[in-house]
């Protein structure tokens, strides 16, 4: 069994693998923000005012990139954000998992990177763990386990972006300690 017939997803530092991920996973949530805070917007689709959080994780779970925008910013908008400032970290991932959403990313990045973007699609009868998607999916669940971060009280989209990798930071710091 050679190099190339491993997953990507199993490339991690504690599996022996690379120091930088090869697998990535790109998503977005939107959260309601207080009055105060200044760039807003509504997200028609979940009738949502307030922020949209883009993240991009590893196959552990953790975030590589953080972009915070209004939440009227489409995701393919936010996805191109996201996936420029994880270029600074990790220059050749082997995947880039995505939902639907994120259809119009395929042929950018691999024009512009050469990297390879797969859109998981869900099942149209029933309710199903959609492959691969969990992973990002437990990572929104991790910050809005954050009481302060289940809601954007903060004013500017910087101070929420702290908050944030605080939040990761304190999950990072209770793995160690196990």
């Amino acid at each position: 069994m050679g190099a190339d017939s491993r997953d990507p997803a199993d490339e991690s530092p504690s599996a022996g693998g690379p120091p930088k991920p090869s697998a990535a996973f790109v998503d977005s949530r939107s959260v309601k923000s207080t009055e105060q805070g200044a760039p807003r917007g509504c997200d028609a689709g979940k009738k949502i005012t307030g922020r949209k959080r883009h993240i991009a994780t590893d196959t552990l779970g953790l975030i590589w990139a953080l972009v915070i925008t209004p939440a009227d910013v489409q995701d393919r908008d936010g996805g191109r954000l996201v996936l420029e400032l994880r270029r600074r970290h990790v220059r050749f991932p082997k995947v880039i998992w995505v939902d639907g959403a994120y259809a119009a990313l395929v042929s950018w990045a691999l024009v512009r990177w050469l990297w390879v973007v797969q859109i998981v699609r869900r099942p149209r009868c029933r309710f199903e763990i959609q492959p691969k998607r969990w992973i990002v999916e437990r990572t929104f669940s991790w910050i809005n386990r954050s009481r302060r971060l289940s809601k954007s009280y903060e004013r500017t989209p910087e101070s929420d972006a702290a908050l944030i990798y605080v939040a990761m930071l304190h999950l990072m710091v209770k793995r160690l300690t196990r």
